[in-house]
């Protein structure tokens, strides 16, 4: 039996997660979720669910969440971690409230958060934190004893996270004709946010163009243009792109967009490209659609090939990745020394979001931060 990690003060852990339609019925009432508050018609959403309903209405985030789940689960067993492991999601079930109304009926009191969103920003971190907040404040009513929450950092530049990366772009180069392979140019794509909420991501002091969020992806984007150099011997040009655009076209996003890089890159002659989508944990919708579908389908009207490299899923190292981001986190929670692991220019991210981090138009309560009502 491998010896014993230690956890204390936690006693479970709780993947945090978007969630995702499981049917076509579920399509509409889940955008409806997402886009609550908003005044978008039906009829609207509708429209919008044309990219579910394309693959039977059926996001694939549910299941990846479901695998990374056992992937986690088999690694604390495989070393020794004593954590049960819940999920829970913020637009669809199993919902983060009925989640946590579960831990606390069974017991556990001090919770850590896993949120499948690896960068800074408002929709990628404090959004996590205000439903976690909103959890609370619903339990709270119930008259329920309230568990004390903390996040897990930022794990954007953790090897765990980045090494499945380098191996998924080198294995799309290798896939390429090899003709065009070594002029290949990798496109690193992410979610497009607003330049507003890009700016004011990470803390007051990292606020400016682009933020953390920009900067952070454009820290593992290096990592692992260099990794592949050196692995290959070829200096592949890069770039990073966005992608998922939404919301009314009069209000700046980051660009460039995938689809517009395509055509710029092929209008320099480029011979051959591999999307890489470091912004995004699993293979949900927006890779499914925007990178597999939209962007693939522009890419062979251009006549240009492309191929698109794995996300980390549930790759072991990822789950490896978490164990070690817990016990991290355990140790310096007990007031011991604790050795943060993070690769590139940026090092490792701050355990506990300080007030101003990622700030939203209308301010609403954050758990499991600075600000946090629920300390």
């Amino acid at each position: 039996m491998p010896d014993a990690l230690d956890a204390r003060p936690y006693d479970a852990l709780l993947l945090l997660s978007f969630g995702g339609p499981e049917g076509p019925d579920d399509v509409v009432p889940f955008l409806e979720n997402v886009t609550r508050g908003r005044g978008i018609p039906k009829e609207r959403l509708k429209e919008v669910g044309q990219h579910y309903f394309l693959f039977g209405g059926v996001s694939p985030i549910n299941s990846h969440n479901r695998a990374l789940l056992d992937a986690i689960r088999k690694d604390f067993a495989d070393h020794g971690l004593d954590l049960p492991v819940y999920w829970g999601n913020r637009n669809w079930a199993p919902y983060v409230t009925d989640t946590l109304r579960d831990m606390v009926a069974d017991g556990h009191r001090r919770i850590l958060v896993l949120a499948t969103s690896a960068y800074a920003s408002y929709s990628g971190c404090r959004q996590y934190r205000e439903d976690l907040a909103g959890a609370l404040a619903a339990l709270e009513g119930e008259g329920l004893e309230l568990p004390r929450i903390d996040k897990l950092r930022h794990y954007f530049n953790h090897p765990g996270f980045v090494e499945p990366m380098i191996e998924g772009v080198l294995k799309s180069l290798a896939d390429l004709p090899e003709d065009v392979r070594d002029g290949a140019h990798i496109a690193f794509s992410t979610h497009s946010i607003p330049t507003s909420a890009a700016d004011t991501s990470g803390p007051a002091e990292e606020h400016g163009d682009g933020g953390a969020y920009v900067r952070q992806h454009l820290d593992v984007a290096r990592l692992i243009a260099e990794a592949v150099r050196e692995r290959t011997g070829v200096d592949h040009p890069w770039q990073l792109v966005y992608q998922s655009r939404s919301g009314a076209p009069q209000i700046p996003w980051l660009e460039p967009d995938i689809c517009d890089h395509l055509e710029v890159l092929h209008g320099a002659g480029v011979p051959a490209v591999v999307m890489a989508p470091i912004g995004f944990v699993s293979d949900h919708m927006e890779v499914l659609y925007d990178l597999d579908t939209e962007a693939t389908a522009k890419a062979q009207e251009l006549g240009l090939p492309v191929r698109r490299s794995a996300t980390v899923g549930a790759d072991p190292r990822f789950a490896a990745a978490v164990r070690d981001l817990i016990v991290e986190r355990a140790t310096a929670e007990r007031g011991q020394q604790a050795t943060p692991c993070a690769l590139g220019a940026l090092g490792p991210s701050h355990n506990v979001c300080p007030v101003g981090c990622c700030p939203a138009r209308a301010p609403r309560p954050a758990a499991a931060g600075a600000d946090s009502p629920y300390a």
